[in-house]
């Protein structure tokens, strides 16, 4: 039994999909190694088997010497017993070296999704990297299954041709040319094989593709009666795939049935010089026996080799898809000079608006433009390197992008406004680390006001998530993914919508949770709101318009004196803002209009 996952290999040789192939084969040398060793065993008994034979007809039977008789059937026998053994080992070492290869593969691919950032989804679409995981890794694994028996068989041959000339050196000559000669000929089959797979491979990648985006889009398709035109798509995309498997089926047929000729057009042949000789008086009666017997094994070389390559070109067209994904560059990386994170709870300063988020306040911000306050949470977040060289998001005195990476994780967290659940346990979605006691969880889930959905469930922590929390409702996943988020106890809390899809009440008792959690000096908290529930509850709240800073106080300071943000948050000049009675006393005050130099001032988010 293997635990998984893997330990880390390292760095995989992304030059090529043989070099590629390679580091994997370096990464199981061991596994690999010794299915070399009980292939070569496994291979070397069943060419024995007919040598042994011939010399039990030579001196047994036609000698009549019933003792050299019975010696060797036991080594026969023995020879059985140790093939068998050994075939049992060199298949469960085989299978081992697959599935080692394929997970391997499917590992680096997972790792690659979570490190990447915004970079993946930017150039591959989520079925064709649910496909290279899944698809590819499992072909590129097949190489590795047969390569005990491919090399058992190249052991076998040399054997054979070496025991063939000790009978007769012409029929030796015919083994050692022949047998290459009839693998090269398989080669006029295998070339078109192997481009007919790689369309037959891309076709299925584009068909998977369309299969998860439509999968994803059920409801809104099912919502506006679109389901009948992605069916069609779907049709046509499935049959163009079975098309392009068709061709690689008759190739397999040609393979196969070249196969059979070239092979047995050989068998033919050997066997037939080797009744000549016979005949002739060149080789005893024993000697035709193990010649007929030897041509009888060595079909199983050449099968091998033939499907040894046809496995290659499998595994070659995979390796390649897998190496366009794991070669695709991260959007966030530590490579280059990285300076250490703040020692202690610090600023964020977002240059290219203004926006500062300071310890110890529960900031909001919004913008008449949604897209401009999400993309600052994502700097905020640290989301892609790229955007952060030419707007830097400071985090003390240090550049964010330049602080390493596992840092910025572990003290920065960024809810964002689609919920994402996975299949497990409800602890293990909440708790991924598990290094929260139950009591913990609860009191997270009490602050995401998500009692009702723990109530609802038959097992408690211990009740099963379906695939993406489809079981919960949109509101449900919603405060179920703000719990996980507060649970992480994050230094910087920056959350994008977190109540969009409940109800008043509920966002009301969510506000009034989150201010009491996130309320110390510790904690930063920002989030990126438009619901007056909500941004009633923070200290500061900051408006933007066209990417910089328009206005900042506090929301009811905000609604009395900046029309813009009252038509944003309020969605009306006509519909009562919640400003309470005598509060416009208060208007004009607190609230700071930055002009055009959007200097930061006071506290909070600016």
């Amino acid at each position: 039994m293997r635990a998984f996952p893997y330990p880390d290999a390292g760095s995989p040789d992304l030059r090529s999909p043989a070099r590629f192939l390679w580091w994997l084969a370096r990464a199981e040398g061991a596994t690999l190694l010794a299915g070399v060793v009980y292939g070569s065993v496994w291979t070397a008994c069943q060419a024995l088997t007919p040598f042994v034979l011939g010399l039990a007809v030579d001196q047994g039977i036609v000698g009549g010497n019933f003792r050299r008789l019975g010696l060797w059937v036991a080594l026969l026998v023995a020879l059985t017993l140790l093939q068998s053994g050994a075939a049992t080992l060199r298949h469960r070492t085989a299978v081992s070296s697959w599935m080692q290869a394929a997970y391997r593969s499917a590992q680096l691919v997972g790792h690659k999704v979570t490190r990447s950032g915004d970079a993946l989804p930017q150039k591959f679409s989520t079925g064709e990297v649910v496909s290279t995981s899944a698809s590819d890794a499992m072909r590129i694994g097949e190489i590795f299954d047969v390569c005990a028996r491919l090399a058992g068989s190249v052991v076998g041959y040399l054997l054979v041709t070496y025991l063939v000339f000790r009978s007769s050196w012409q029929l030796g000559l015919v083994v050692l040319l022949g047998v290459p000669l009839c693998g090269a000929m398989l080669l006029f089959v295998i070339r078109p094989l192997q481009r007919r797979q790689k369309e037959q491979r891309e076709a299925a990648g584009k068909m998977t593709a369309l299969g998860a985006d439509t999968v994803a889009g059920l409801r809104v398709l099912r919502g506006i009666g679109g389901e009948h035109i992605f069916v069609q798509r779907y049709r046509e995309r499935s049959r163009d795939t079975q098309l392009a498997g068709n061709k690689v089926a008759y190739s397999l047929a040609d393979l196969d049935a070249v196969q059979v000729l070239v092979v047995g057009a050989f068998s033919v042949a050997f066997t037939w010089i080797g009744a000549l000789q016979a005949v002739s008086g060149q080789i005893a009666p024993g000697q035709l026996v193990a010649l007929y017997g030897y041509a009888v094994f060595l079909v199983s070389p050449i099968r091998t080799a033939a499907d040894a390559v046809s496995r290659f070109i499998r595994a070659h067209v995979g390796a390649r898809r897998i190496i366009d994904v794991l070669a695709t560059p991260s959007a966030v990386h530590d490579a280059g000079t990285t300076v250490p994170g703040p020692s202690s709870p610090s600023a964020l300063v977002d240059t290219a608006t203004g926006v500062v988020a300071v310890p110890g306040t529960l900031s909001a911000v919004v913008s008449a433009d949604p897209a401009e306050s999400a993309e600052l949470a994502r700097r905020l977040g640290r989301f892609e390197d790229a955007v952060l060289r030419e707007a830097q998001v400071r985090w003390g005195g240090a550049a964010l992008h330049l602080v390493p990476l596992r840092e910025v994780r572990s003290r920065i967290v960024v809810s964002d406004a689609e919920p994402q659940l996975f299949t497990g346990t409800l602890r293990e979605e909440l708790d991924p680390a598990g290094s929260h006691s139950d009591a913990e969880i609860m009191a997270a889930l009490d602050v995401a006001s998500a009692a009702d959905v723990f109530d609802g469930l038959e097992s408690g922590l211990d009740d099963e998530v379906t695939e993406k929390g489809r079981g919960f409702s949109g509101g449900q996943r919603q405060r179920l993914t703000l719990a996980r988020a507060v649970l992480t106890d994050a230094e910087v809390l920056v959350l994008i919508e977190p109540t969009s899809a409940v109800d008043a009440h509920t966002e009301q008792r969510i506000a009034a949770a989150l201010r009491r959690k996130r309320s110390t000096a510790e904690n930063t908290t920002v989030v990126v709101t438009a619901s007056p529930l909500l941004l009633d509850a923070m200290d500061t709240v900051t408006f933007l318009e066209h990417g910089t800073i328009r206005a900042r106080g506090t929301h009811r300071e905000l609604l009395d004196t900046v029309p813009a943000y009252r038509k944003v948050v309020i969605r009306g000049e006509g519909m009562d803002g919640g400003t309470p009675a005598g509060n416009n006393e208060n208007s004009g005050t607190g609230v700071e209009h930055t002009g055009d130099n959007h200097e930061p001032v006071g506290k909070g988010v600016q």
